[in-house]
């Protein structure tokens, strides 16, 4: 029987204090050959909420696991609801400073890599290429029958056919892409199948309790192994899928250093971690070695 998968993270033992000197992220980026690991707190300032963090989504949200939404057309019906209402929201978010850092940063050769394990695209729209996307995308949308992927754009204008009229008003949108609504709220919500074969349709993204694809694994795997350092930007590193690159990165030897507000997961493997906002610490360490930022982009269609 498979167990319910791990939503938080209490430490257990007594972990460094976080440090606000950039130095050591600034002197890691110039000498280059580093892989970025990003996780949700990178798009809090992009208007998406965290997990884990201060007023995080788990607080009053447990996210839709693949146990229950394969279970019935039930959860289906309720998480498609949610996630198409969250869509309209979620979909006209930017990148911020953080997301065009990052984007610099691989632009003067400094990266080796970009691994995320958001499912929002910000990466890519400020201009990164490459990107891993550990998780998944929420712009697409797969065929749990035939595996037939689909634009996520073209699924929200089926759902806004089929339910017209459908506008309640979410108490909070969350880092997957789903408001919060009541049942009263999701009331008949209608699911539309698959074009192709008529079956079930699935955000291509990793639910929680559901493991992300081997080949994606050993692919990550792989990028660390040839990277220099690792930089964790934004991520609990709660879940095994992102920590165990922490872990491989510190069993080889390599310099692993996270910016991120809260203690992680990860902070006894690294080096320092840095509990500054994400914006304004890697604009201060662009600056810091004369990177320049891209000016803001413009709103995804």
């Amino acid at each position: 029987m498979r167990m319910r998968p791990t939503l938080s993270w209490t430490p257990t033992e007594d972990l460094p204090p976080g440090s606000t000197d950039l130095a050591p992220v600034a002197d890691a980026l110039g000498a280059g050959g580093v892989l970025v690991l990003s996780g949700a707190g990178l798009s809090t300032e992009s208007g998406i909420p965290d997990y884990r963090g201060e007023g995080g989504s788990l607080s009053r949200h447990t996210p839709m696991t693949y146990q229950d939404f394969t279970g019935g057309a039930r959860a289906r019906r309720r998480y498609w609801a949610r996630s198409h209402l969250g869509w309209r929201t979620f979909g006209r978010a930017r990148p911020n400073a953080g997301h065009r850092a990052v984007a610099a940063f691989a632009r003067h050769g400094l990266l080796t890599g970009v691994i995320t394990q958001n499912v929002d695209g910000l990466h890519q729209a400020a201009g990164s290429e490459g990107v891993v996307e550990l998780h998944g995308s929420l712009a697409r949308v797969v065929c749990l029958s035939c595996g037939a992927l689909s634009p996520r754009r073209e699924l929200a204008r089926r759902l806004e056919e089929a339910n017209a009229g459908f506008a309640p008003v979410a108490a909070a949108i969350n880092p997957d892409g789903d408001a919060d609504l009541t049942d009263e709220q999701v009331g008949d919500f209608r699911v539309v199948p698959c074009t192709v074969c008529g079956g079930i349709l699935k955000p291509d993204v990793v639910f929680f309790g559901e493991a992300v694809p081997p080949p994606r694994v050993e692919h990550c795997r792989r990028l660390v192994r040839e990277a220099g350092a690792l930089l964790v930007l934004g991520s609990s590193l709660t879940v095994m899928s992102g920590l165990r690159f922490v872990r491989q990165a510190a069993q080889a030897g390599k310099p692993v250093l996270i910016v991120n507000q809260d203690p992680t997961r990860g902070d006894r493997h690294a080096v320092t971690r840095v509990a500054l906002p994400l914006g304004t610490a890697l604009t201060t360490v662009a600056d810091r070695l004369g990177v320049r930022l891209d000016d803001e982009v413009a709103p995804r269609e």
